[in-house]
């Protein structure tokens, strides 16, 4: 006996109304109507309060009176500009990407274009307000562009976050000394959330091939090369972050010869970077054991090469593979950069800590650890839609 079922859609409008929704997810029997009143009860007694707070009790000006420290530190006024291109072409290169590789999901990229409405809500200037919205329209204006169908966008993208980097970097540093068009700013006086974005985003790139490098050594058949990767892998995992992060601070001048200085920003660059690809290392290792043994021997089959076999058969689909638990240990890695301040660096939440100091805002604790928390909350929930929307494009977890 046989019996076939078919799936019966609801009427369109249920299925494409806001009420028709309510009444799939949260309406749709007495047991669930009675779970999502009691869960919209204990949600207004739990935002009452802090609404209430947040609206006439707060003193939110500690942040308006020191939001460009909140942002860029000590970076010098009359450079901002530099800054601000530096923004728009991420946007635009981030918008561009989206476009070329989300093909068919363009429109849940437009969500991320929320993050700077959300920053201009803040209480700049108008002036300021309308730079930061007009972020939105560089991220859509490449969207728009990589809509188009040509298949060298992919290409295309790919060489314009690598090449973004280093000329982001050099933006903002500086290439022309003390004068000139491009005058020096020492990393010193970075900081604010610019510093905690450049940690994050430094850390994520150079850890990731790093990370993938240990995890093939890992799995060589060379024993010098196995030894190796495993001796690195389990040194640096083997401690926390905070003691690399010492020992950048205290051991590494003692190695050194005296007249050479270490920027306290590279050493956390290189500090957060090794800690990221030990562990970059085990998840990538972790995917390539998920690779069923029949697609090298398929590979083999087929008279291609060890390394083509890796760079083109198993390596990609062990990283789609992993792509969760990838984006989880950048957001981690995003919100360890806090720990910087062991090496006098003031990252945002620095920045804040620093503000306190000042006998001026005694009292407004509360208002400086909310702000900086909704910051990060604001830049993790960005990664973490993005992720996926990226699986979705990828179809991960589907046969």
């Amino acid at each position: 006996m046989t019996t076939s079922t078919t799936e019966v859609l609801a009427p369109p409008t249920e299925r494409y109304t806001v009420l028709g929704w309510l009444r799939r997810n949260l309406f749709g029997s007495i047991g669930d109507s009675i779970l999502t009143i009691i869960a919209i009860w204990l949600t207004y007694a739990m935002l009452k309060p802090s609404l209430s707070w947040g609206f006439s009790v707060a003193k939110w000006t500690v942040i308006a009176d020191n939001l460009k420290l909140f942002m860029v530190g000590r970076y010098p006024a009359e450079e901002l500009w530099r800054v601000w291109v530096v923004l728009y072409l991420l946007a635009a290169v981030v918008g561009f990407t989206w476009g070329a590789w989300v093909k068919g999901k363009e429109k849940a990229g437009y969500v991320l274009l929320g993050i700077p409405v959300f920053l201009a809500l803040l209480p700049f200037s108008p002036t300021i307000r309308m730079m930061i919205l007009a972020l939105d329209l560089f991220g859509f204006l490449g969207i728009i562009l990589g809509r188009r169908d040509n298949p060298k966008f992919k290409n295309w993208s790919i060489i314009s976050l690598l090449l973004y980097f280093p000329v982001g970097i050099l933006l903002i540093g500086g290439l022309t000394g003390e004068t000139g068009f491009l005058p020096t700013v020492k990393p010193d006086l970075w900081g604010g959330l610019m510093l905690t974005i450049l940690l994050a985003v430094i850390g994520i790139i150079f850890s990731f091939p790093i990370g993938v490098a240990l995890a093939l050594g890992r799995q060589s058949k060379l024993p010098i090369i196995s030894w190796f990767s495993v001796g690195v892998i389990e040194l640096v995992r083997g401690v926390p972050l905070i003691t690399i992060l010492f020992m950048m601070d205290l051991m590494l001048p003692l190695f050194l010869p005296a007249e050479i200085r270490v920027e306290g920003v590279i050493r956390a660059f290189v500090a957060i970077t090794l800690f990221s690809a030990a562990y970059m290392a085990e998840n990538v290792r972790g995917g390539l054991q998920a690779i069923p043994r029949g697609q090298y021997e398929a590979a083999h089959a087929l008279g291609l090469n060890g390394f083509t076999t890796m760079a083109f058969i198993i390596l990609p689909q062990a990283l789609k593979a992993v792509i969760p638990i990838l984006v989880s240990q950048f957001i981690g890695l995003l919100k360890d950069t806090t720990l910087v301040m062991i090496l006098s660096l003031f990252d945002v939440l620095g920045i804040g800590k620093s503000v306190l100091g000042n006998p001026e805002y005694v009292g407004t604790a509360k208002e400086v650890y909310v702000f900086v928390a909704a910051l990060f909350w604001v830049l993790s929930y960005g990664l973490s839609y993005a992720s996926q929307r990226l699986e979705t494009s990828l179809g991960v977890g589907e046969r």
